[in-house]
């Protein structure tokens, strides 16, 4: 039997296989399948990301499907590739990266599909090209959880799971995890080219950008018709909102290379992510990060300097500092509005924006910090007590109860105005009750390495949800045991 006929077909169920990033050129990337897998078996799977590829759901729990997206078995209509890049890291120029353990499979209903963790390519440098099976349960969890709270991120499909080993800083098992976005194109792309002096190659990729993503970059705007200034400036407001909505949140990404970071302002790569347990600006969630590059409080700063990287990249294209300046300054206005906005919605402030609130909320995070108050816990608490009048509970969350008792009168006076139900709805939508801690995960992973997939798939609907209440998951809303505190993640994965 050839490989044709062998080939996986998923054509009938209406998706239509294209990789319009192909149509780029070999400069691009190296044509590559993925790399088999053995004896694979599934670990997690989103119905909902299925839905927006067009898959319906007896072919999402199928064997053929399993193979296929294990390596073992060619989709038919697929063009798998891995791309070059190049990027700083932690600061410093890495010079030529690319994806040393992803393959690019095309696109299926306009969303590309890409396969983490499927094996060597010409980019793995000293690398083995695999994932392992922690690292894709927590990209797969976060990935989907991201979106539910409303945060631009890359999708995940599944995640397929074998024994095979791998080392890490201990051995593991592999994992492959089946990630989709409209684009995985990352600021270093655009640096790779303007590096190496590629200017034709450097103007084809923001060609392609600007015509599938930013159309609108090619009319006047306020930096006139410059069409690659235009690209910068709404790269930095998208970068500038999921900013903002990761802090807001308490998302600490833990490793904001500019190859992590997307032309389309989507959380990418997940890593040595956290959500902030115990309020500190200067957590520092991944141990790699010795020098607290990546620290919570550090993120909108890197974020900006990451987009004046790009910048520089662009410049053979922009031709116009001044422009360029123009169009990063847009950064900090367009972070610190969006962030006011959620702030006053996690707060229930109704009415129109007052200005002492921006010092009622800087004063609320100056008390969260000098406490490290349960940063997840105090929202969502705070929701209900709103809408009850009891603050008894949020009080109980401070050791300075006279300072949090000094701001919550001033609180109360701002909200007086308004209707307590009202805001209390608002909080409620707007302060999740479950947000994927560290030691979800772990407990999920620990389950999972013994092959008992239900921790995960427990973690999956809950956070498909996360501002429901699920009374049968209540304690997955509590406070984190002790031992999460020592719980440690790096790059390794």
């Amino acid at each position: 039997m050839n490989a044709v006929s062998e080939a996986f077909q998923i054509h009938h169920t209406g998706l239509a296989w294209n990789n319009q990033f192909q149509q780029l050129g070999p400069d691009f990337y190296t044509p590559l399948a993925p790399q088999a897998l053995p004896e694979p078996y599934w670990v997690g799977r989103s119905i909902a990301v299925a839905d927006l590829l067009g898959l319906p759901p007896e072919q999402l729990a199928s064997d053929a499907l399993l193979q296929a997206l294990a390596g073992n078995r060619p989709i038919s209509g697929t063009q798998p590739l891995a791309s070059v890049y190049s990027g700083h890291q932690f600061g410093q120029w890495a010079g030529q990266l690319g994806d040393g353990r992803a393959c690019l499979l095309g696109e299926a209903n306009g969303l590309e599909v890409q396969l983490k963790g499927s094996g060597l390519t010409p980019y793995s440098r000293m690398g083995d090209g695999r994932a392992v099976l922690r690292s894709s349960i927590r990209e797969f969890l976060c990935s989907e959880a991201m979106h539910a709270l409303g945060i631009a991120t890359t999708r995940a499909l599944c995640v397929v799971g074998s024994d095979e080993e791998v080392a890490r800083e201990s051995l593991e098992t592999a994992a492959v995890v089946t990630r989709v976005a409209p684009s995985f194109i990352r600021f270093g792309h655009f640096e790779h080219f303007a590096a190496r002096n590629q200017l034709p190659q450097l103007k084809t990729l923001a060609d392609y950008v600007i015509s599938r993503y930013y159309p609108d970059c090619n009319s006047a705007s306020t930096l006139g018709a410059n069409p690659y200034a235009n690209l910068l400036m709404q790269v930095t407001e998208r970068t500038a909102v999921m900013l903002a909505h990761w802090q807001a949140v308490g998302f600490c990404h833990g490793v904001m290379n500019t190859d992590n970071m997307s032309i389309l302002g989507l959380t990418i790569d997940y890593g040595p992510f956290q959500f902030l347990d115990a309020f500190d600006p200067g957590h520092i969630c991944n141990h790699t990060d010795r020098g607290g590059r990546y620290a919570f409080a550090r993120q909108p700063d890197i974020a900006h300097w990451n987009l004046y990287a790009l910048a520089q990249a662009l410049m053979p294209l922009i031709e116009d500092q001044a422009l360029a300046l123009q169009a990063l300054d847009t950064f900090k206005p367009v972070f610190e509005r969006t962030w006011q906005q959620l702030m006053r919605a996690k707060l229930g402030l109704l009415d129109a924006a007052r200005e002492e609130d921006q010092t009622l909320i800087a004063d609320l995070f100056t008390l969260l910090a000098q406490d490290r108050v349960d940063y997840p816990i105090f929202w969502r608490r705070l929701s209900h007590a709103v809408g009850g009048q009891h603050f008894a509970p949020v009080r109980d969350l401070f050791l300075d109860r006279a300072a949090f008792d000094g701001w919550q009168m001033r609180y109360a006076e701002r909200l007086s105005t308004g209707a307590p139900d009202q805001a209390a709805a608002l909080m409620l939508k707007t302060n999740p009750k479950y947000v994927l801690r560290n030691y979800l995960g772990e407990l999920a992973i620990e389950a999972a390495k013994a092959r008992d997939f239900s921790g995960v798939a427990n973690l999956a609907v809950l956070l498909e949800r996360p501002f429901d209440e699920h009374p049968e998951f209540e304690s997955f809303a509590d406070f984190p045991p002790d031992w999460a505190s020592r719980i440690e993640i790096s790059c390794s994965s």
